[in-house]
């Protein structure tokens, strides 16, 4: 390993994917995955013992979000830099990722090429987003719900019992009520099913 090698933890919950794309950064002689993580938890955990330069993260991990991620690695370990490599590119997660930090944001489908040269972009302090991306997210306009709304309609997307959901919001039923009222109403949709529909096609849930 030179002076010059970036070294990289790679957190996928997906063996098979993960193990493509270190193989795939193995062949870059700059690049080297140093660790590698397959929860969110996992994830803190070595990124605080190995201090890698560049954590790339898949947006949706078994025990929490990347973005949620790269957030606490932002505040905790301001040098490392975080990009996130996902199959769920939607306009509204590439907004949220820019606004906790994340340096790089692109689909799982570029090449090995795109993933290495978005590598060294991020490294070296600057941004790599994918162009499609982020013309969707221009034209896609800003989430109208709050984060507690965006929060509880999520939920709901499970179908839940509103009692549960309730429970798992830590609020009352009567008030989640009236948070998917108030999101449902917002997104012009006539039930709460709906308004999950149209949420997440915009990548606002």
């Amino acid at each position: 390993m030179t002076a010059e090698t970036i070294r990289i933890l790679l957190a996928e919950d997906e063996h098979l994917i993960r193990g493509a794309l270190v193989a795939l950064l193995a062949l870059e002689e700059d690049l080297s995955v140093v660790a590698q993580a397959a929860t969110g938890a996992e994830t803190l955990a070595r990124t605080r013992a190995v201090r890698p330069d560049v954590v790339v993260l898949d947006l949706q991990l078994p025990d929490t979000d990347g973005v949620s991620v790269a957030r606490t690695l932002h505040e905790e370990l301001p040098g490392c830099r975080t990009m996130i490599v996902t199959g769920h590119g939607r306009p509204g997660h590439l907004k949220r990722a820019l606004s906790a930090g994340v340096r790089g944001f692109l689909p799982k489908t570029v090449s090995a090429e795109v993933l290495a040269q978005a590598v060294r972009t991020v490294h070296r302090g600057g941004r790599y987003v994918d162009p499609q991306l982020a013309a969707e997210a221009i034209s896609a306009g800003d989430s109208p719900l709050t984060p507690r709304e965006a929060d509880v309609l999520e939920l709901a997307a499970e179908d839940m019992p509103m009692e549960e959901l309730a429970r798992r919001a830590s609020l009352s039923p009567g008030t989640v009520r009236n948070y998917l009222s108030s999101a449902a109403a917002k997104l012009g949709a006539a039930n709460r099913h709906e308004a999950v529909r149209i949420a997440r096609r915009h990548g606002w849930i």
